[in-house]
């Protein structure tokens, strides 16, 4: 018996010639929900279509992505026209779609929106409740694949960061049924171990059933009641999870988790160098100035010197004597100088200078000066006095001359 013996590149260049041959397969309507989409920089759309029992790989190629009115994204609900083709070194089948037109929402969207809107009304985002992530954790606890690039890249960037970090990996699953119970247990862990001050829940990108598990109610209360500051690194950046609006704060990437959770040590050296330029200057500042003030208030305390004081006083005391003896003599010069024009005055009127002269007083016993002839002669006894003294006599017979 003949049996023919085909090579794989044969057995896949016929299956590609018997789809190829189809009408239907080359004229396929196909609706489901988009799932795992990528547009590359080439411009060509790499995306799967599901449905609940069943995937398929689809791709677009730029010249037909240009014509679309719509952005594919992951849980969308479309319907897909193309043909089935193979893909002969993989050996894999796809579709070649050639348009695409909305068909609703996919039910994982939906399922994620509906949940999403509970849990905001019930407060779980809710920013008062969110914890602040601490500056400078001695202890970070990880949670995620110990196999999968995610831990790898927070190890990287967290020592790349800072060598001295220490970091405790709780292994956990991050994809299928049991994942989001894993997850819940290693936060528990920690919350109760209390040996770590931060807790980081990453997974690598996806597609939305690939990171469901990060989609449940039961791990969103977990994450909620956590004592300690929980920061999710969950896919790329415009993936968003229920656990990301729940944690205290959303990394777009696992490494923008490492970054956010470990301080970069040359960056906090250079920042610490500069508070310490910042504070020697505001201290040397502040010495000048007090020094300078010190300055002020001792030249004003010379100034105000009660030594001084009583030395200028000695001086105006000394100042005062000097004056007051002045006017003294100037006051005893004039009174003498008066005086003596007194004495001088005195001295010309004086009675007794025309005494000398060889003239007599005459004085009645009243001591009246005599100084007419008619008085004479009605007094008995008179006075005489001369410049040697004075003698009374006794009058008898007076003669005018």
């Amino acid at each position: 018996m003949f049996i023919k013996i085909l090579t794989v590149t044969a057995l896949n260049g016929y299956i590609k010639k018997v789809i190829d041959s189809d009408f239907i397969l080359n004229n396929a309507n196909v609706k489901g929900e988009l799932s795992n989409v990528k547009l590359h920089s080439s411009g060509h759309i790499y995306f799967s279509l599901k449905d609940a029992f069943g995937k398929i790989n689809c791709i677009m190629f730029k010249s037909q992505a240009q014509k679309l009115t719509i952005t594919p994204r992951d849980g969308m609900n479309v319907i897909i026209r193309g043909k089935v083709s193979v893909y002969e070194k993989g050996g894999a089948y796809q579709i070649y779609c050639n348009s695409m037109e909305t068909d609703g929402e996919g039910q994982l969207y939906l399922a994620f929106q509906k949940l999403k809107e509970k849990l905001e009304k019930e407060g779980l985002f809710d920013g008062a409740h969110k914890k602040e992530i601490p500056l400078f954790p001695k202890r970070i606890g990880i949670i995620t694949s110990q196999t999968g690039a995610a831990v790898k890249d927070i190890i990287n960037v967290a020592t790349r960061r800072n060598a001295n970090v220490n970091m405790l990996i709780y292994p956990a699953l991050v994809q299928g049924i049991n994942a989001s119970d894993d997850v819940a247990k290693g936060i528990k862990y920690f919350n109760t171990s209390k040996n770590v001050d931060l807790i980081i829940i990453a997974r690598g990108g996806g597609s939305i059933e690939e990171l469901w598990a990060f989609n449940e109610e039961s791990l969103a209360n977990v994450i909620y009641s956590s004592n300690i500051p929980i920061i999710t690194g969950i896919g790329h950046e415009t993936d968003f999870t229920i656990a990301d609006f729940v944690s205290d704060h959303r990394a777009p990437t696992p490494s923008a988790a490492a970054e956010i959770a470990v301080r970069n040590l040359k960056d906090l050296n250079n920042e610490i160098r500069s508070f310490r330029e910042l504070l020697l200057r505001s201290i040397k500042f502040k010495v000048t100035k007090e020094y300078n003030k010190i300055e002020l208030l001792n030249k004003t305390l010379k100034i105000n010197n009660p030594l001084n004081y009583v030395v200028n006083q000695y001086t105006y005391i000394d100042n005062l004597k000097e004056n007051l003896n002045y006017k003294f003599n100037a006051m005893i010069l004039l009174e003498k100088q008066k005086l003596s024009k007194l004495n001088a005055l005195m001295h010309a009127h004086n009675p007794l200078n025309v005494l000398n002269k060889g003239y007599a007083v005459l004085q009645n016993n009243e001591n009246e000066v005599i100084s007419e002839i008619e008085t004479l002669k009605n007094i008995k006894e008179i006075k005489i006095t001369l410049k040697d003294g004075c003698v009374g006599f006794k009058l008898s017979d007076l003669e005018e001359f």
